[in-house]
């Protein structure tokens, strides 16, 4: 990829997925996008695919392998940073009860979810996708598992796509039931971890939470986020199994014999490896640096501003191979599927949080 002779060209294809994130994160602060708690990720995938349907056939060819990087390389280094914005202390924090509830929403939500889009008759790769980012932390979990299931770009944008809306659905959602009173059935702490346990997104989570709690009096706001950056640390082991697990059934399916099988290459995951590794060294940096709050960490605030943009970038990649084609020919299946994930979030996660907490 970067022998000489094509250095530049895939210099060129970086340098052009840097700049649409730079355009994404100026657009990320627009005040009516902020509005809506659209991250740089979110808009970096929508600039990519209005590329990919606009100029994307002007591309010089040469510069593919440099996008390809970024959906690759910078992508996996963007998920191993981004566990400088978790701690062992988080967990200890929120104790037992967040960690039972979000462990099995989240195993609840990709079994549902591969075992509805066996009925939908989706491809494996889509169900799992979109299962994993309605499981665990909406486009993050989906660039995780990307490198993992190694789908289609235009799969894992049909994926983020509906995690996005379904998302930003209950980010409204949430706040409305509780000053409706539809939560009223659940105490404080259970209000924070039903929304930190099954909404999609770290910015879906602290936007209901400060809708419904704005000064944290209640400890709703804190709570959920807490909850939520637990569910997150799930998606390392998550993707270890997914791992093993599709490899085993990749051999089966290609009709290998009990001993060739053996000898075929097990795909693992390093980098959900190294994300936990990341998770224990800002655990003592924490401890180190006797602070509180990860944010206080010396020079945490610019790796997290670091591994936002090479995520941003990641995200724009996967966009710009992602045509209006590639939507119509994956129909509507993905949304349904999203939307069944959807209900389940909403009312299986409420109906665990009501009856299992107290149980702690």
């Amino acid at each position: 990829m970067f022998e000489k002779g094509t250095r530049g060209n895939t210099l060129h294809g970086i340098l052009l997925i840097a700049l649409f994130s730079f355009a994404a994160f100026y657009i990320a602060e627009v005040p009516f996008v902020k509005s809506l708690s659209l991250s740089p990720l979110i808009v970096g995938i929508v600039l990519g695919m209005l590329y990919a349907n606009s100029l994307r056939n002007r591309l010089p060819e040469t510069w593919v392998p440099g996008i390809k990087f970024c959906t690759k390389q910078v992508l996996r280094a963007g998920i191993v940073l981004y566990g400088f914005r978790l701690t062992l202390t988080q967990v200890v924090a929120v104790g037992l009860p967040a960690i039972t509830v979000d462990a099995i929403i989240v195993a609840g939500t990709i079994f549902l979810g591969y075992g509805l889009g066996k009925l939908l008759k989706m491809d494996n790769d889509t169900a799992i996708m979109t299962s994993t980012g309605s499981a665990i932390c909406g486009a993050a979990a989906v660039l995780g598992a990307e490198p993992v299931v190694k789908c289609e770009g235009h799969k894992t944008a049909i994926a983020v796509s509906t995690v996005v809306i379904f998302g930003t659905i209950s980010m409204f959602l949430y706040p409305i039931m509780y000053r409706s009173g539809l939560l009223d059935g659940l105490t404080d702490q259970q209000v924070a971890i039903y929304t930190g346990s099954t909404l999609h997104e770290v910015a879906h989570v602290a936007g209901a939470g400060n809708a419904m709690d704005p000064t944290d009096s209640l400890g709703i706001a804190g709570t959920a986020t807490i909850t939520k950056m637990i569910r997150v640390m799930m998606l390392a082991p998550v993707l270890i199994i997914m791992g093993l697990v599709l490899a085993r059934t990749r051999r089966g399916n290609n009709g290998q014999s009990h001993a060739a099988s053996g000898k075929s290459k097990i795909t693992i995951p390093w980098f959900a490896f190294w994300f936990l590794g990341i998770i224990c060294v800002n655990s003592l940096l924490q401890y180190l640096c006797g602070v509180d709050n990860v944010k206080d960490i010396p020079l945490n605030g610019t790796i997290e501003y670091i591994d936002t943009f090479m995520l941003t970038m990641a995200m724009t990649a996967l966009g710009t191979d992602t045509n209006i084609e590639k939507f119509k020919q994956a129909g509507a299946k993905p949304f349904y599927l999203a939307g069944l994930l959807f209900v389940w979030l909403v009312g299986g996660g409420y109906l665990l949080t009501k009856y299992l907490v107290p149980l702690f």
